[in-house]
């Protein structure tokens, strides 16, 4: 079976433990990385079309419609597991008329070009078979001057954080998530694709590659998450 379709497989069997393990294996850390992307999305404009690719239960498309007034966002996902508790989260919120919810393959994006002000991601882009032609495609959806907001897990460079962080997310991890949601495979895959992502200096490579500008990168707690940035 492709990567692709083992991924989605994986995240619609897990998806309705997903948030609880989520924000409890992060001590809900990720919230404020979240914030923090926040302020690169804003700015600018004044309406914001956003497209939110990978994104799951809608943590992200949720908090950015909460927190930018004046925005539409297109939220797309390979699973219609993770989808459907999204869902229901938006129209707990009353957010239904902010987000678009539909199923959507980021490598391979039904969008024309230059549909949306802002493509942001947050910790979906490891789980891509072919991350360059990801990047590619959201550069092209993009309208000129527009920006990509990416958020992804990684590897702490202080060598103790990472002694912590493979001690965590290697061993403990996978116990706790996979005694949580009867999934344990899941929660082996999912740290192990932490470790195999690109360095900081390959991925903005890869940013630059695909025809993004101005690609920065910003640490968030020691490294433990990564912020990337580039422009149209």
């Amino acid at each position: 079976m492709p990567k692709k379709e083992k991924v989605q497989e994986m995240f619609n069997h897990i998806a309705g433990d997903y948030d609880a393990l989520n924000h409890i294996m992060s001590l809900n850390i990720d919230k404020s990385w979240r914030r923090k992307a926040i302020k690169r999305i804003t700015g600018g404009l004044g309406h914001l079309e956003i497209l939110d690719l990978a994104c799951g239960t809608g943590d992200f498309s949720i908090a950015i419609a909460q927190k930018i007034k004046d925005c539409h966002i297109t939220a797309a996902d390979i699973s219609e597991g993770m989808l459907a508790v999204m869902r229901e989260k938006v129209d707990s919120l009353s957010l239904s008329d902010k987000i678009t919810i539909e199923t959507g393959d980021g490598e391979n994006l039904r969008f024309p070009d230059c549909t949306f002000d802002r493509v942001t991601i947050a910790f979906g882009i490891r789980n891509f078979e072919d991350k360059g032609k990801g990047l590619r495609e959201m550069l092209r959806v993009l309208r000129p001057g527009g920006r990509l907001v990416l958020l992804e897990l990684s590897l702490p460079e202080n060598r103790f954080m990472k002694w912590l962080f493979n001690l965590y997310f290697l061993h403990l991890l996978p116990r706790i998530g996979g005694r949580i949601s009867g999934d344990k495979a899941a929660y082996n895959y999912l740290p192990a694709s932490v470790v195999h992502f690109p360095k900081k200096t390959e991925f903005m490579n890869m940013m630059t590659a695909a025809g993004f500008r101005n690609v920065s990168h910003r640490a968030l707690s020691a490294g433990i998450c990564r912020m990337y940035v580039g422009e149209k």
